[in-house]
Formats: C-alpha cells, structure tokens, sequence
C-alpha cells in the first residue's frame, strides 16, 4: 500500500531516477532514447527537481509504500493563468501503474490550491493512457501546443483543464 506525502530533499535522487525509467517505457517508442534521455536530463535532474521542491505556491508529492517510491506528482499555482494551478507532473513507475497510486496522487494534488478554480496541464497526444486518466478525472482537452513544457523540447502536447470549484 502506497501513502502519498510530501516529498522531502532526500527524496529527489529516487525521484530522478522514477521518472527516467517513467519517460524511457513511456515514450522511448515514440521519439527515442536519446531524445527521451536528453529529456530526462534536463527536466529531471535533481538540481531540476530541488527548484521544483523549493518553489512557492507549489506541491511536490510522492507515493511511498516505505520500500520504495511508486510515484511522483508536482503541481503549482500558475504565474499566467488566472486563478489557475498547473499539473506539471504525474507520473506512477510501470509496474505499479493501474493501482490507484496516480489517482491518489492527484486527489491530494487538486485539493492543494484553495484559491485555485482551474487545473490545467499539457499531456503527449499519444499517450493514451493518460488521456484516458484524465478525461476520466473531470478534465476536458481545450488546445494544444508544438512544444511541451519548454519551447525547445519539441514534443507536441494537448492542453487540458479542469475546473476546481
């Protein structure tokens, strides 16, 4: 059984590594290891992860089941979009994927954000499994973008929102 909790310093190492191997068996098919690595790299990163973690107006969650961590999930308030909180990651390892253990990330997640009305986040187009979690947590696609998370990634991306009130 896996209990979600705050995530801590000590926690980041483990939490690089989830989302490498997260990223490789997700989408190493779709753009390769290399790209996927260089990805990786750069977003995932401990340092990377540290300014998540030490962010204002933001939550950094994991599932542990005190062996291991199974997820990780990162979520803030938005600097653009009014009254808005941002799901910026939600990731579950592979095999620990179909459990609850995202869905009970994200429940903590979106309770989060009192001043939040919206959640908003960008998910690969191709990535049907996490469309389907999502649309089937309440969120409706309402754009799209050439260039997830950062202009030079490259990798297209659906923008999906829920409402929070």
């Amino acid at each position: 059984m896996f209990f979600v909790r705050t995530a801590s310093e000590r926690d980041l190492a483990k939490v690089s590594t989830l989302l490498g191997e997260t990223w490789h068996a997700t989408y190493d098919a779709l753009y390769g290891a290399d790209k996927v690595a260089e990805l990786t790299a750069r977003w995932h990163s401990v340092p990377a992860l540290k300014a998540q973690l030490a962010r204002k107006n933001s939550e950094f969650v994991v599932a542990d089941n005190g062996k291991e961590i199974g997820g990780m999930g990162y979520a803030a308030m938005s600097d653009t979009l009014r009254k808005g909180a941002i799901l910026h990651q939600l990731y579950v390892l592979p095999k620990f994927q179909r459990q609850g253990v995202g869905r009970e990330m994200f429940a903590e997640l979106e309770t989060c954000f009192p001043d939040a009305e919206i959640m908003q986040l960008e998910v690969e187009p191709q990535n049907h499994a996490a469309i389907g979690f999502y649309l089937a947590h309440g969120f409706v696609k309402t754009g799209d973008t050439a260039s997830c998370n950062d202009a030079q990634s490259g990798i297209p991306a659906l923008i999906m929102q829920k409402s929070l009130l």
